[in-house]
Parts: structure tokens; sequence; C-alpha cells
């Protein structure tokens, strides 16, 4: 009944936002939009405002923007998260992308950035929001290295890990991907109820094709219900739950 991993800053959704956002209200408890670039920033205050209680947000650099914020750059962005960090209920999407960034020394740069992240996770005492795309080793080690206790692995595929994962204490939120991938299927398999969350990284991986939105996730919580052998409705409170407690959710399910 929570996406905690939507996009509703992009710009798939600037002809229809409200519309969109009133429809997930009939349907769902909360939605965390994740604001992965400084320049969505204010528009993510404004949801976050105008729909108090139901949208919240998660604030972050990606880690595929890195060639375009220096270290003072950064540093002001973290100042303004500083300033807002009532209104911030986790610090992502952040972590290492090493599909889309090749080069070793922005490979680098991006391990940086990934620390100063989790420090300013610490410092706010918001849960993290992990990316990580070919990646996995990489993210696990800084993650333990550094001491990160709240974690959630968006997307997570790195079953060789999940060992880890599980033993840190660390969530798993997953989308839609796990209908197509068995990967993720034995993932999820191998997870604990308690340790799962439902997100849909709208506006991205609609199963039916075209544009994405939160509904979504009850078509991933049937997925997990039949992969678990469980009902649905377990699936969709202990999710919800989960939910709540790990984002520290103002709401009632």
């Amino acid at each position: 009944m929570i996406d905690v991993h939507c996009h509703l800053q992009q710009k798939d959704y600037d002809n229809d936002r409200d519309e969109v956002i009133n429809d997930l209200k009939k349907n769902l408890k909360a939605v965390i939009t994740s604001c992965a670039h400084p320049k969505n920033f204010d528009l993510t205050m404004k949801l976050i405002e105008k729909y108090k209680g139901f949208v919240f947000g998660a604030f972050s650099i990606h880690p595929i923007y890195v060639k375009e914020f220096p270290s003072e750059e950064r540093e002001k962005y973290f100042n303004l998260l500083r300033e807002n960090r009532d209104k911030i209920v986790a610090i992502g999407e952040t972590g290492l992308d090493y599909y889309w960034i090749k080069e070793d020394e922005w490979k680098e740069e991006q391990r940086k950035l990934f620390v100063e992240m989790i420090n300013l996770s610490k410092e706010l005492n918001k849960p993290l929001v992990i990316h990580a795309r070919e990646s996995y080793e990489d993210c696990i080690y800084i993650l333990e290295k550094e001491g990160a206790e709240k974690v959630d692995l968006h997307m997570f595929g790195g079953r060789k890990l999940l060992d880890r994962v599980i033993k840190n204490g660390w969530y798993i939120s997953m989308n839609a991907i796990l209908l197509r991938s068995k990967n993720h299927k034995k993932i999820i398999r191998d997870t604990p109820l308690d340790r799962i969350m439902l997100e849909t990284d709208s506006p991205w991986l609609n199963p039916n094709g075209g544009r994405n939105t939160p509904l979504t996730i009850k078509v991933v919580a049937e997925k997990i219900a039949e992969i678990k052998k469980i009902e649905f409705e377990e699936v969709w409170a202990t999710c919800g739950k989960n939910a709540v407690k790990f984002f520290n959710l103002p709401i009632n399910l």
C-alpha cells in the first residue's frame, strides 16, 4: 500500500501530475518520491507540501550525475538538505553505477560521493536508499565499511551478496522487474518478508509498456505472494508495515 521508490518529478508526469497523485490517493496509503537531481528539489518540496501526509521525499545526487557536481557544488546541496531535514524521510537514491559511468577516475569520484551521502544520512539520522548497477560488491563493501545501518537496496540484483544484506539487517525494495527476471525472483524467494518493501521506480518499468505509476505495486505484491506461496493480503500488509517502520512515516495503516 506504499510505493517506497518512484519519481513523480519526472517530465512524464508534467501534463497530469496532480490527476495522477489524486488517483493514487484513492488506492494507496503513501508514496515516496526520489529526488535524484538537485534541479528537482523545488518541485519535490512543492509536492510534499501540497500532498502532506501522502507524498514523502527522499533526496540525493544520483551517482550517474557525479560529473555535474564538483565537491563545492555538492556541499551547497548538502546544506540545503540540512536546512530541510524535517521534510526529508531518506537520503537516496545514492550508490554506484558502473553501467553508465565507465571511466576509472569517475568511478572513484562516485565512491567519494557515496561516502559523503552515507555521512550525511548519519548526520541527519535518515535511512539510505541505494542504487547499485554493476557495482554490487563495491556498494556492499562501502556500506559495511562506513557502518551504514538503515539501508534499503532499491531493485537489488546482487544475489550472491544476499546473505550479507540479510545479516546486516538491511531491506530490499522490489518493482516489476520481478515479473521477468529469474535472478530477482530468487532474491525475493530468499529474502524474509519482513525485509521487503514495494516500489515501482515509476515512470519506468511498466510491465505493460508505456508510463508506469505507483499503482503497479499491487502487481509486484501479487508476484511476491506467488513466489513465496503466501496470501496477497499478507504481502500487502507486511510490506506496508515495513515501509512505515523503515522510513518512520507518520501514517496509520
